[in-house]
């Protein structure tokens, strides 16, 4: 009996987790469908499957060119990746010496400043965009990447100094103690001691910043007016407005969209996998 009931057991929690899984993926495998499918409008139908198989909406999605003959994905792709990569950078690294003055040292002022970050993190970006347009405006950053760099770096900054801290926090004040004591300075024990160490969590805040700037929409809407400034989020909304809706092209575009971060994720997943346990066990 008692293997018997352990035998229903693992079947009932198999599957659950079949069913969760299949209701999780079913929604994705739909977006494959149609973007592999031929035609525009797609076939009403139970299964996810393509019904006549075609490369024709990527080709249209990686081919678009604008009334001048130039290829519009290639400069769009660049321009989402120069400035997620960007936005990382610029957060990252104001956000590292920042984030270890939190987790080391104590001065006036301190636990304001982190309660003023929080609060930033509780309105959502749309809420600032008058204003940040008015600064961009007189900064005369309108419509152009530096300008997007600058607004969404100052949006992931918060939440970049607030990661970082809780990675500085986890280890040890004894490293820096023990490389000073061995005749580091305080700037050489962070950089060849600390640092290292905390890799992995630098490596998933870069990530998040990255995929942070790499799928907003709305603020890139909003300051950028030239097509060939725009990045690829908005290149998806052009396929499915409140007119016409290009469900295939869309398809095609959110996969492709998607590719770079699903590689990001393959390639550092180490790192992540480091960063998300650290702290989990107290050395």
């Amino acid at each position: 009996m008692p293997k018997l009931r352990t035998a229903i057991t693992s079947i009932f929690t198999h599957f659950l987790i079949w069913l969760f899984l299949i209701f999780a993926l079913y929604p994705i495998l739909w977006v494959i469908a149609l973007a592999f499918s031929k035609g525009v409008v797609p076939e009403s139908r139970v299964l996810p499957v393509p019904s006549h198989f075609s490369l024709e909406h990527f080709q249209a999605v990686i081919l678009r060119t604008d009334a001048q003959g130039r290829w519009l994905f290639a400069r769009q792709l660049w321009n989402s990746t120069l400035t997620a990569t960007a936005t990382a950078f610029v957060s990252v690294l104001i956000a590292i010496p920042a984030a270890y003055a939190f987790s080391r040292f104590d001065f006036v002022g301190k636990a304001t400043t982190l309660r003023g970050l929080l609060a930033t993190q509780m309105f959502p970006g749309v809420a600032a965009s008058v204003p940040l347009y008015l600064v961009l405006d007189t900064l005369n950053l309108l419509d152009t990447l530096s300008g997007l760099v600058l607004v969404y770096a100052t949006s992931t900054l918060p939440f970049a100094l607030f990661q970082l801290r809780s990675t500085f926090d986890t280890i040890p004040r004894d490293l820096d103690e023990a490389a000073m004591v061995d005749g580091a300075s305080r700037v050489e024990a962070f950089l060849r001691v600390v640092l290292p160490v905390a890799r992995p969590g630098i490596a998933i805040t870069a990530l998040f910043a990255f995929m942070s700037a790499w799928n907003e929409f709305i603020l890139a809407a909003t300051f950028l007016s030239r097509e060939e400034h725009y990045t690829l989020p908005i290149l998806l909304q052009s396929y499915a407005t409140e007119h016409d809706a290009n469900l295939g092209h869309f398809a095609a575009g959110a996969i492709l969209v998607s590719l770079p971060v699903m590689i990001l994720f393959y390639l550092l997943q180490r790192e992540l996998v480091a960063g998300l346990t650290a702290g989990g066990v107290k050395g």
